[in-house]
């Protein structure tokens, strides 16, 4: 078992594991550690505790201190100095005219290293504003170009849903997201619909896709054969898929009646739910540029 804290450094980033060596500290508190990126000022989201050593990646860097209320002032400074950052970046974007949007100035705790990040529709020559930049602030500069997913985290907004968004309250990393998922929950399939902020698929249809893939699997389809509990047999004409009934169409002394049941109460060879829904090339392909392979926050890399 090796003993570990985790530290968080921005709101929903990811949690990294560091040796709290012999110092005391609780969920909440501020500590001083050391990364690839440098020196960085982070959040106590696990107090120290033992885990399985298979959990860790060794080396295990050490915590070098709580943060006092000088560290505090030190990063509340920083943060003042990253929007001048900021606004001085942009001046040289429009100098050099470069095709690129800029999102945000991060400095690392002991202004060792001045981050930029920004979204561009292609590869970006950026090595004369990295020059321009140096000279001003003295420092090593990184550029970091990001996707619209990880602008949007940064950035933050409100969702459809009326909430703050996902991506910025509580996700760390993003999940892959398909248009089989819509699918699958019998969404529509208008990109405005299905859509988050940052122009993709909403990240919150994989929270439910498991669920609806299971029970998808125990109904029938629309159309198919069924033989009911009472031994008659009939034809599907619609299912509902969380309550788990199904309406079938049987002929009663030569009269056809519609009638509901549960699915435990109907025989049929369970099967995936057949695609129903027809879309032309020009809106499947417009629906494909949605889906994101989501993964490693780029903006999270402190390792």
């Amino acid at each position: 078992m090796t003993k570990v804290v985790g530290v968080r450094f921005r709101r929903a980033g990811k949690i990294y594991y560091f040796d709290p060596g012999k110092a005391k500290m609780a969920a909440g508190s501020h500590v001083i550690v050391e990364t690839a990126r440098g020196i960085e000022y982070g959040t106590v989201l696990i107090a120290p505790k033992e885990v399985d050593d298979k959990a860790v990646v060794q080396p295990l860097k050490p915590v070098i201190r709580v943060a006092t209320p000088e560290d505090d002032k030190t990063e509340q400074r920083n943060k003042e100095k990253e929007k001048e950052a900021y606004k001085i970046c942009l001046e040289k974007i429009a100098k050099h005219k470069l095709e690129m949007k800029l999102v945000e100035a991060e400095y690392t705790f002991d202004n060792n290293k001045l981050l930029f990040y920004f979204t561009a529709d292609g590869r970006i020559d950026f090595r004369e504003l990295v020059k321009d930049l140096a000279a001003v602030f003295r420092t090593r500069i990184e550029l970091r170009q990001i996707g619209v997913r990880d602008e949007t985290k940064i950035l933050g907004g409100i969702g459809i849903c009326g909430r703050e968004l996902c991506c910025k309250s509580y996700l760390a990393d993003f999940a892959p997201v398909s248009i089989k998922m819509a699918k699958e929950q019998n969404l529509s399939l208008n990109p405005t619909k299905i859509s988050g902020v940052c122009g993709r698929l909403m990240c919150c249809l994989k929270n439910e896709a498991e669920t609806y893939e299971y029970l998808n699997s125990r109904l029938p389809n629309v159309g198919d054969t069924v033989t009911t509990i009472d031994g008659c047999k009939g034809e599907v004409q619609s299912i509902n898929v969380l309550r788990q009934l199904v309406k079938v169409l049987i002929e009663v002394n030569d009269e056809k009646e519609l009638r509901e049941y549960k699915v435990k109460e109907l025989k049929f060879k369970p099967r995936r739910r057949r695609d129903n829904i027809k879309l032309s090339p020009e809106e499947m392909k417009e629906l494909e540029a949605l889906e994101d392979k989501g993964g490693k926050s780029k903006i999270n890399d402190v390792k």
